[in-house]
């Protein structure tokens, strides 16, 4: 992947995880604050707990990090995946931010 496909699909995952929540504001479903500078976005939950998702330009990685745990994400086969388990992106994130957000919260991904 390239320097440039790989900013564009970091944004977009970026860009998709606001819309989800700007969402979420708009339906009521949960009050996530969210703050994004360049390449680094932090959900802060109603708990005050966060959840930060970052660029990883040099490694080509997507990072996401919560109370629980740091995990690094590799681009596989069309898809964002954990490299240590494979699991993707999105649902690590939904599980993480039901975790944090003490419901049932699904990120649909792009």
């Amino acid at each position: 992947m390239t320097d440039a496909e790989y900013d564009a699909r970091t944004d977009a995952v970026l860009a998709s995880i606001e819309t989800e929540i700007d969402a979420w504001l708009d339906g009521d479903v949960i009050d996530v604050d969210q703050h994004r500078t360049g390449g680094l976005l932090e959900l802060q939950f109603p708990d005050r707990s966060k959840i930060v998702v970052n660029t990883q330009p040099p490694l080509h990685e997507l990072w996401l990090a919560s109370r629980r745990g740091g995990y690094h994400f590799k681009f596989v086969d069309g898809q964002w995946r954990d490299t240590k388990d494979g699991q993707e992106f999105f649902a690590r994130l939904s599980d993480e931010a039901s975790h944090h957000g003490g419901k049932p919260l699904r990120f649909s991904g792009i």
